[in-house]
């Protein structure tokens, strides 16, 4: 399948996001059909929804969680792997599936949203990933909005046609809260995208940038992984070096 990932322009209106595709960036017709035809299979959607955590797995534990056989696991991965969603990595005699990219996680997670705003989460969402959760590999949920509505508002993410950018005050202000790997000077390089959120129906930092600012947040203990699902835990110290970064939960609450 021809490429049909996003890459989509963000721009700050209001104070808020907007987001926009060029028109070279919208897929034709045929192209979202395949795209459709692809995960309307609940054996591959279960795939691409498991490893929307951005790990990499073997085929014997994909075709575990979606229930099938070895085999029939073996044809959804290559007709996945044919459509762009997954990549692979082969490791001596074993491989390995994962997300093509953060902008197929950022897809997956676009599908499940309603075309209407402000609608009640969806029934059944586990509170904890409504809070704070990984998309694919970067902040989602209220904490990942939050963080990106209260930079753009401090001036620290700044927006233009190549993505989001973390300013020179952002970095300062993330060196001073004990940020230092990667070094903020690094951050300063790597350019992020707006990744609409599938609970919060506003956007987080995606792309690069939104990988490394929760990579750091991870080593520095203000986050931990949860054991039974794509769930992040802020500790209190997380919590209390966010509020001083301008990021508090109970500020974003519904």
């Amino acid at each position: 399948m021809a490429d049909v990932s996003p890459r989509d322009e963000t721009s700050v209106q209001g104070g808020h996001y907007t987001a926009r595709m060029s028109r070279a960036d919208i897929p034709n017709r045929y192209q979202l059909a395949e795209f459709g035809a692809l995960l309307a299979e609940p054996a591959r959607s279960a795939m691409l929804l498991v490893l929307l955590d951005g790990s990499a797995r073997p085929a014997g534990e994909l075709a575990r969680v979606a229930g099938i056989g070895a085999a029939t696991a073996s044809a959804h991965l290559k007709r996945l792997l044919d459509g762009g969603l997954l990549a692979v990595h082969a490791q001596g005699r074993h491989r390995y599936y994962r997300l093509a990219d953060d902008e197929v996680a950022a897809w997956l997670e676009a599908m499940a949203l309603p075309r209407v705003p402000r609608l009640p989460r969806p029934q059944g969402s586990d509170p904890a990933l409504c809070r704070a959760r990984t998309c694919y590999r970067h902040l989602a949920g209220r904490l990942g909005v939050t963080l990106c509505d209260a930079w753009l508002g401090r001036g620290w993410l700044r927006s233009d046609g190549s993505g989001l950018h973390l300013a020179t005050t952002g970095a300062q202000a993330l060196a001073a809260a004990g940020i230092a790997e990667p070094l903020p000077e690094q951050l300063l390089r790597l350019a992020g995208r707006g990744c609409l959120d599938w609970t919060e129906r506003r956007l987080h930092v995606g792309g690069p940038l939104g990988v490394a600012i929760t990579g750091a947040m991870l080593d520095a203990g203000w986050l931990r992984r949860s054991q039974r699902s794509r769930a992040l835990l802020p500790s209190d110290e997380g919590l209390r070096r966010l509020a001083q970064l301008g990021v508090r939960l109970d500020d974003a609450s519904h």
